[in-house]
């Protein structure tokens, strides 16, 4: 059960100190408090667990400062859409940049750093197309131990210092250990804070959840979680109900791809048939990772790259996001060159991508009577 309180209840209320006295007496019924933070207000949101069935909403909506009281029919408490409570905020805003099921954002960039002047040229050409989020690979998890495992946080300085100069309010970088998070805290601080960070958990630690706790404890940055290759849906969705449980509700949820030969020749199995089945089931914007999912630049006969395809169609479902792996030299890059896009490339991707996402507001349009 969900109880939310009226936007002007704080826990130093009246209002608020009744409402959780009668509460916190219920047997068997354990309370957790999360404080949403809306565009304009904060929302103050207590979640009762335990045996719940016998308790009258009735009586709990009676109390002064209470707005509604709502029984959980997702398994995803905190992050599920209840139904009688599917109105409730899909959005967020970071560093000046809103995230929500309703829009759409690009996070084109190198998935790997590998030296400063790569890093600049990438952010310049972001900047010249009017792109304000990238991409940029600090830490990399790999499969073989002698495979490069990134640069780390001798490379971050300059990471963000660029990021400021070309106006990149947000990086998606992955951490694979939570000393990441401070270290990039202390990067951000040292350099001024000229960008904002959106930390990434890759596939292979979607269930790490240790490291989910880490990253859940701390909501200066949001975070992009991957599916995790190897298990379901419901699993991966469990994993970012971890994160929210800790206290961070800034969450995106990436499709990569799932890790099956019945996806061959591409790198993974697409999966961005699941937009709307994630939009559906939870309030998380959803991001879609073209890159990872083919994992190279193969086209078809009509010359149109497999990966401008599969990014079309999430898009054309309702992704959010999009991350996707550019190098100004692949064949120099230290990790995945052969699936990034080139520098030149950049125009005809961001295009494509728009026309991707008005057939997909035509088609919203369509089915609403015209009322998008």
């Amino acid at each position: 059960m969900i109880i939310i309180l009226q936007p002007h209840i704080r826990k130093d209320n009246e209002e608020y100190h009744k409402i959780f006295t009668y509460l916190e007496k219920l047997p068997n019924i354990r309370l957790s408090v999360h404080e949403i933070q809306g565009t304009q207000q904060i929302l103050t949101e207590i979640y009762l667990i335990g045996d719940t069935h016998s308790l009258s909403k009735d009586e709990i909506r009676a109390f002064p400062g209470v707005e509604r009281v709502v029984r959980i029919s997702q398994p995803y408490r905190i992050l599920g859409r209840h139904a009688e409570n599917d109105n409730r905020t899909s959005q967020f805003e970071y560093n000046g940049i809103t995230f929500s099921q309703d829009n759409l954002h690009v996070f084109a960039g190198l998935c790997a750093v590998d030296n400063p002047k790569h890093v600049e040229m990438m952010m310049q050409a972001l900047q010249a197309h009017g792109q304000v989020c990238t991409r940029m690979g600090a830490y990399k998890p790999r499969t073989n131990p002698y495979s490069f495992q990134g640069h780390g946080a001798s490379c971050l300085h300059y990471v963000f210092e660029l990021a400021g100069k070309y106006g990149i309010k947000v990086i998606a970088m992955e951490i694979t250990h939570d000393k990441h998070i401070e270290e990039i805290q202390q990067a951000l601080k040292q350099t001024g804070g000229p960008t904002g960070v959106m930390l990434q958990i890759g596939t292979r630690n979607t269930q790490n959840f240790e490291l989910l706790k880490s990253a859940g404890r701390q909501t200066e940055f949001p975070v992009l979680l991957k599916r995790g290759f190897g298990i379901t849906l419901e699993e991966s969705l469990n994993a970012a109900e971890y994160l929210a449980s800790e206290g961070n509700h800034k969450i995106i949820f990436g499709l990569r791809g799932m890790k099956t030969n019945m996806g061959d020749p591409h790198r993974n199995l697409v999966d961005f048939a699941q937009v709307p089945v994630v939009k559906r089931l939870t309030r998380m914007p959803v991001c879609i990772d073209p890159s990872h999912s083919v994992g190279s630049r193969d086209a078809g006969p009509e010359g149109i790259l497999d990966l401008y395809h599969v990014t079309a169609q999430g898009i054309i479902a309702g992704a959010n996001m999009v991350l996707v792996d550019f190098h100004p030299a692949p064949e120099q890059a230290l990790v995945d060159g052969p699936q990034a896009l080139l520098l030149e490339e950049l125009p005809s991707f961001l295009q494509d991508v728009q026309i991707a996402r008005q057939a997909y507001e035509q088609r919203r349009a369509l089915i609403n009577g015209g009322k998008g």
